[in-house]
């Protein structure tokens, strides 16, 4: 039989094939270099995952816009997922908790956003035993709820002295003497004391409760790390909220910025409702990532500015610091 793939051509055609394969990669002196292909999609993420608040479509006047309308328009818009403010859902689950929870779940699910985290109230800065155990049952209900809803995390706070309401806290810059015959230090024992029997709730379901810098006993980052660590549990960590801070924020950013669990990064396009903060997002955006931190970034737009605008520039200032 005739065979054409004869041992002396195959021997030929391999020493003649050898200069090229030995070439092969390699660019020689004056010649261009080889064009390079596009980036590989593969490899750690480049930028935080952004989304936003429920809260950023109200504006806290009127009625809230319902949570199914912030998830469409916070898809629409270009967001990874949304935050959930609990109490804006509250008279919407009236009647149907259950049927409320399995219908949002179910349409988030569909739009591929996630429900990334859910701010509860809860007040544990009181005297009365019998009212900050109710406030621990209350916080319950909020961890049954996130899990039901397969979020990983909610918002928690301190709570604080009530001795004026809301828009007098604000001009005092959160800070509230304590009540007569009590002491800051008597309070701090009872915020531990209340984290320390939610902490089997919190595990028991797999949602971590993260300790805003808010009002009360969140006022400063050390109140809040006092708290944290005195609890000492993978199920208490820290939200970290860019706008709870009054003055001189970056410093005490940085002290939380290694704890931060999720970040609420504030806005306010056409001035806030109680005060209006010109934070620098680049400086920000430089101390989370010295921490290595590399979770949501929850946008709260508080801004006086439409929502249907505010809200997307707001989304545009954050992908352009956290995306880079």
């Amino acid at each position: 039989m005739n065979n054409p793939f004869t041992r002396r051509s195959l021997i030929a055609s391999s020493l003649a094939a050898a200069p090229a394969a030995l070439l092969a990669g390699c660019t020689l002196p004056g010649a261009a270099a080889p064009a390079t292909g596009p980036k590989s999609a593969i490899g750690p993420r480049r930028s935080n995952p952004i989304g936003v608040s429920t809260y950023s479509f109200w504006g806290f006047s009127g009625e809230p816009p319902p949570v199914a309308h912030c998830l469409e328009r916070a898809h629409a818009m270009g967001f990874d997922g949304l935050e959930l403010l609990e109490k804006q859902m509250l008279k919407e689950m009236e009647g149907n908790e259950a049927g409320f929870l399995r219908k949002l779940k179910h349409r988030a699910l569909s739009l591929g956003m996630p429900l990334y985290a859910m701010s509860t109230h809860q007040d544990f800065v009181d005297p009365s035993a019998k009212e900050r155990d109710d406030n621990v049952k209350i916080t319950t209900t909020s961890l049954e709820r996130a899990y039901q809803l397969g979020i990983p995390v909610i918002r928690v706070n301190t709570g604080r002295w009530n001795r004026v309401d809301f828009d007098t806290l604000m001009t005092q810059k959160g800070y509230e003497a304590p009540l007569d015959g009590h002491t800051e230090e008597e309070a701090f024992g009872w915020v531990i004391e209340a984290f320390q029997k939610l902490i089997p709730e919190a595990e028991k379901r797999g949602v971590v409760m993260a300790l805003e810098n808010h009002w009360g006993l969140g006022l400063t980052p050390q109140g809040v790390l006092r708290i944290v660590k005195a609890v000492n549990s993978p199920w208490l960590g820290v939200t970290l909220d860019t706008g709870c801070f009054l003055a001189d924020p970056y410093d005490r950013l940085e002290m939380l910025a290694p704890h931060t669990t999720y970040m609420q990064a504030k806005t306010y396009p056409g001035g806030g409702k109680w005060y209006t903060l010109d934070l620098d997002y680049p400086r920000i955006a430089r101390i989370m990532k010295k921490a290595n931190y590399q979770g949501w970034i929850s946008l709260e737009m508080e801004g006086k500015e439409d929502p249907e605008t505010a809200v997307p520039k707001s989304l545009e200032l954050l992908r352009g610091v956290f995306g880079a």
